[in-house]
């Protein structure tokens, strides 16, 4: 015998209790008229009494079929009014699939996390992580909760843990026989935070231990040798100043560099004006640039030229790139620095910066590297010149949160190019013709 659904076995038995009230409304408004007929008292009223009377109980029994079919009708969609209200407030990606994996519901984080999820649509056409496929399907065969881990690696790495979890059969909402439903739990930010101390406290070890080595090294020299040398005593003093500064700017870095990451995968929401940013810092930095004897030339845009960005960082990007020019390129005596718009066919404005030194270069096997934490093509001259070995790394982090690219152009003997792109913002495209 095959089984039958709950809304149908409630069907089958309101239409016998309508039976069997009409049959009885019949059967008494018959006796009445049998009755009256034998008594010789029938006549055309009360027969059309009794059949107004059977009409009656028909409509009312009718009407009250209509009411309870309206209830169960209006109930699903009351539930799935609240479901949807709860998935729409709900901050984490969550997804709802039936037993075939095909996409029931999604809430708008989801839909953000993978934009090409779409309703009644198998869900491996959005989401092509073998894990997650997988744990659907062992969920629906156990009925046993599973987490897994999705990792999305474009346009930034990002790291989740999905709970996957079966929905009863008759969930509100889900026309099929068995569902389930898909959480996300964000786990970028705690992965990033843990690497961040662990990279600071193998890094921070690694470049402390000069200066602090070279700090205890001239207080053991002055409490004893030099005890009683003044002028030795001003020039260890001096030297240990600068060290301490050393470790100051290093720590400053690091932190920089660890705040930097912390949101790498969250693009900046402002719209700056970069070249009010790189008027700015050339200004900034044209008394260094007279100090070592080096002529800044600068090209920008009569309009303002906006992206969608952080401001601070990128102050921190012009600062770092035009002041390794002077540093390291003093000894052409010119840096040329230039902000324009770059645009080509079938892509969207981008927003180019570009800072070039002419002086000693780099050589081709060092340009891959140059962007590694505490990476050095001259170890002595960086420190010489107060340089962290954290000053390109951080430019790159920053561009990469900016959306953006960093190319590095040099030839030994020829100078060095940096080039910074970033997408123009969307404000920026509306208002310029």
């Amino acid at each position: 015998m095959i089984p039958q659904s709950p809304e149908a076995a409630k069907r089958r038995a309101r239409e016998r209790t309508r039976q069997a009230t009409l049959r009885g409304a019949f059967v008494a408004s018959a006796v009445i008229v049998a009755v009256a007929a034998a008594r010789d008292i029938l006549d055309g009223w009360l027969l059309g009494a009794a059949i107004l009377a059977m009409a009656i109980s028909a409509f009312v029994l009718a009407d009250r079929d209509r009411e309870q079919q309206v209830r169960e009708v209006a109930r699903p969609r009351t539930s799935r009014g609240v479901a949807d209200a709860l998935l729409a407030n709900i901050p984490d990606p969550v997804i709802l699939v039936d037993r075939r994996a095909i996409v029931v519901e999604a809430n708008a984080a989801a839909r953000s996390l993978l934009p090409a999820i779409k309703q009644r649509h198998p869900l491996s056409f959005a989401l092509r992580s073998p894990d997650v496929l997988d744990g659907i399907d062992s969920v629906l065969r156990t009925g046993d909760a599973l987490r897994v881990e999705y990792v999305e690696r474009v346009p930034t790495e990002r790291a989740f843990e999905v709970l996957i979890g079966r929905l009863e059969a008759d969930a509100p909402g889900l026309d099929a026989a068995a569902g389930v439903m898909l959480f996300f739990r964000d786990l970028t930010s705690a992965r990033r935070l843990e690497a961040m101390r662990v990279d600071f406290v193998a890094n921070a070890s690694h470049e402390l231990r000069t200066p602090l080595a070279s700090v205890l090294g001239f207080i053991e020299t002055l409490q004893g040798p030099a005890r009683n040398d003044p002028a030795a005593r001003e020039r260890f003093l001096e030297i240990m100043r600068g060290q301490a500064q050393r470790m100051t700017r290093l720590i400053d870095d690091l932190l920089s560099l660890s705040r930097i990451e912390m949101r790498a995968h969250l693009a900046p929401q402002g719209v700056v004006d970069l070249t009010g940013i790189v008027s700015h810092m050339v200004d900034t930095l044209q008394a260094m640039a007279r100090e070592r004897g080096v002529e800044i030339n600068v090209a920008l845009p009569s309009a303002a030229l906006t992206v969608q960005g952080d401001r601070d960082e990128l102050l921190r990007v012009t600062e770092n790139l035009i002041e390794n020019a002077i540093k390291y390129g003093e000894s052409g005596g010119r840096v040329d620095v230039a902000l324009r718009r770059r645009s080509g066919e079938g892509s969207a404005p981008q927003v180019e910066f570009v800072v070039q030194d002419y002086g000693p270069g780099i050589a081709a096997e060092h340009l891959p590297r140059l962007t590694e934490r505490f990476y050095r093509v001259d170890v002595a001259q960086s420190r010489e010149k107060g340089g962290t070995g954290l000053g390109l790394a951080i430019v790159k982090h920053i561009v990469n949160r900016h959306r953006g690219q960093l190319t590095i152009e040099s030839q030994p003997g020829q100078g060095a190019v940096f080039t910074v792109v970033i997408p123009e913002s969307v404000q920026a495209q509306v208002l310029v013709p």
